[in-house]
């Protein structure tokens, strides 16, 4: 079974309705015993006191933000190269959600950095870019909504999808390429020497999955009805010519 059988939009509905409740089951529960592990079954840090537990919410989301357009960037791709329309609905699909998670990720880290850096905001290259990020969601899902022809819109979308990944990118790795900055260097990171110690490591894997699997359910939930109202478009547009 080939993987590009998915993108014809029946296939893909069928397949999505049988996965969607068991990923948003599965979201539920890790996100529940994640964020509550970590919230109150975790101790203080002797540095940063409790102020620590927002990772539990920033370091996910911010992961999400990222990965939700690295998503966009691939499902663009596709419809550029291949022009399978439910590739361009996904990109279109998971927009929003990057820029919820994007939001979210801003707000603790703010929350965040009044007590340990003394403001809310610094001018610091991985916030900048993550603003920056920001932006381009909403420049993304301006761009759709201002372009009738949903097939020009999927153009247009992909070359600005392909143009931010590049700050998606900077968002990632801001600390690597500068040194100077506010902000600490990756809580999660394949060198365990970088990571946070063990009694906050294992809660926030929980509730990285839960973020994962959310992402992954409302991208599916939001695919699905972006296929029923072009299906619906398609229908008003074919009665209207009979």
């Amino acid at each position: 079974m080939s993987i590009w059988e998915y993108a014809n939009p029946t296939r893909f509905m069928q397949t999505s309705g049988k996965l969607l409740p068991t990923v948003a089951v599965l979201s539920l529960l890790c996100l529940v015993i994640g964020l509550i592990w970590g919230f109150f079954f975790t101790p203080d840090d002797y540095r940063q006191g409790s102020t620590v537990k927002i990772i539990y919410l920033h370091v996910p989301s911010a992961l999400m933000a990222i990965n939700a357009w690295l998503m966009m960037l691939v499902t663009s791709l596709i419809w550029l190269v291949r022009r399978h329309h439910v590739s361009a609905l996904a990109a279109k699909a998971a927009a929003p959600i990057g820029l919820t998670m994007t939001l979210i990720a801003l707000i603790t880290g703010a929350i965040w950095g009044q007590p340990m850096w003394g403001t809310y905001w610094a001018w610091d290259p991985r916030l900048t870019s993550f603003l920056i990020l920001f932006l381009f969601y909403l420049g993304y899902m301006a761009l759709w909504a201002a372009i009738e022809n949903p097939d020009t819109a999927a153009d247009l979308t992909s070359v600005l999808c392909l143009v931010g990944s590049v700050f998606a990118l900077l968002s990632r790795y801001a600390v690597n390429f500068w040194n100077q900055g506010l902000h600490q260097g990756a809580s999660l990171s394949l060198d365990k020497e970088e990571n946070v110690a063990d009694v906050f490591y294992l809660p926030l894997l929980v509730a990285i999955a839960g973020f994962v699997l959310l992402f992954l359910a409302l991208v599916l939930l939001r695919t699905r009805t972006e296929i029923r109202i072009r299906r619906a478009g398609a229908l008003v547009a074919r009665e209207r010519l009979s």
